[in-house]
């Protein structure tokens, strides 16, 4: 059986219980709020579109051979920097040279031929005109001088044949000699060779299509992005729009550039529309190689310079609060003052899902703006994103 001391301790260790907790409860209860705040501030907001792409020289030009054959030597490679007109490879030259000594033969031939009908012209034409004076003294029969003006005549005709035969092996010899000179492959432009696809010993064939040989882009520090961007989003992509994109090789480098080209030609793949945006980047320390892949984005939109908050402060509304309603292009942010959260109207702007531009309300630089209302323990201010374009 418990004594009387000891119940009365167990007693008085109740009742002190039950105050802290009912203390604890009206204190809980009556304590006010706390909120997650981020000040206001002054810079860039701007709206994007994102597309991936594949970076290329802005000019390439494909090396081929008009000619077929057994390549004779290289004198390019992978990386090579090549000058316009600089001979990249030979073909053997054998074959063609062979058809130019035969063309040389056949057109002095025709040359000796028309020498020699030439000749003949004349002495057809002095017994052609001698018949036609012995014809007018009644010397000669009118067969005997129609015969020899006959024989002037074709003599004229064979002179004719032989220029145009001249003419025609002289063709035939420049054609001849083109097709040797094909047997030398330059570089048609100053540039690096960017891929080779031919090696010495090598047959290539050119009789249904030019084969290329080597790829050459002009010039490596002018680069281009191709992207797809969808048709949804194309219409926020315009000439002269500035633009960012990443590569994997540099992750944390973003590089700069501007919209060259929006083509027209739509591209379907298992019947989705992109469009080929084309944008311009420079490439001056050469770190971007050609068929990378860059994930680009597309400023559509963009305001410098203006006061700004984040995206959420204009979606939160204080616990037993109604939100007010908004007009188009209106909303409503939260400050912070005292205890008590006060409400802002304001105008908004360009929206980047990350910063809103306030047009004009009562805000200033470093207002703490509501984010969120805190769960338990003191309110935070949250530290300003950096925007990244």
């Amino acid at each position: 059986m418990i004594g009387k001391p000891r119940w009365k301790l167990l007693g008085l260790a109740a009742a002190v219980i039950a105050a802290g907790l009912t203390l604890a409860y009206f204190m809980t209860r009556n304590a006010p709020p706390h909120y997650v705040t981020a000040p206001v501030t002054r810079g860039t907001v701007a709206t994007t579109i994102t597309a991936s792409g594949t970076i290329n020289p802005e000019v390439t030009v494909q090396v081929g051979t008009f000619v077929s054959g057994v390549i004779q030597t290289l004198a390019c490679d992978y990386n090579t920097n090549v000058k316009k007109g600089q001979l990249c490879a030979k073909i053997d030259p054998a074959p063609y040279q062979a058809i130019v000594d035969v063309d040389q033969a056949d057109l002095a031939t025709a040359r000796a031929q028309l020498a020699k009908d030439q000749a003949n012209l004349a002495y057809a034409k002095l017994n052609s005109e001698r018949n036609a004076e012995l014809l007018a003294q009644d010397s000669v029969s009118r067969d005997a001088a129609d015969l020899a003006l006959s024989a002037y005549q074709q003599a004229v005709a064979a002179v004719n044949l032989d220029a145009a035969q001249i003419q025609n092996k002289a063709a035939a010899l420049r054609s001849a000699r083109i097709n040797l000179n094909y047997t030398n492959i330059i570089s048609p432009v100053d540039g690096t060779v960017v891929a080779r696809n031919v090696n010495a010993g090598q047959t290539v064939a050119a009789s249904f299509q030019t084969p290329t040989l080597f790829l050459i882009a002009n010039d490596l520090k002018k680069m281009q992005v191709d992207t797809n961007v969808s048709e949804s989003d194309i219409a926020g992509a315009v000439q002269g729009a500035a633009a960012s994109f990443t590569v994997d090789a540099y992750p944390k480098r973003s590089f700069h550039g501007r919209v060259a080209q929006v083509r027209q030609a739509p591209i379907s793949v298992q019947n989705v529309i992109t469009y080929d945006v084309v944008v311009s980047v420079s490439n001056p320390d050469l770190v971007l190689k050609p068929g990378m892949t860059a994930t680009v984005r597309i400023v559509t939109a963009q305001a410098t310079d203006v006061l700004r908050v984040p995206a959420q402060a204009l979606r939160f509304t204080p616990e037993g609060t109604a939100r007010p309603g908004v007009g188009t292009g209106e909303g409503v942010v939260w400050i912070a003052r005292g205890d008590q959260p006060v409400a802002v109207p304001v105008t908004v702007g360009i929206n980047d899902n990350t910063f809103v531009e306030i047009k004009s309300g009562n805000l200033r630089v470093g207002d703490p703006v509501i984010l969120a209302q805190a769960a338990t323990g003191a309110g935070r201010t949250v530290p300003t994103p950096s925007l990244r374009l």
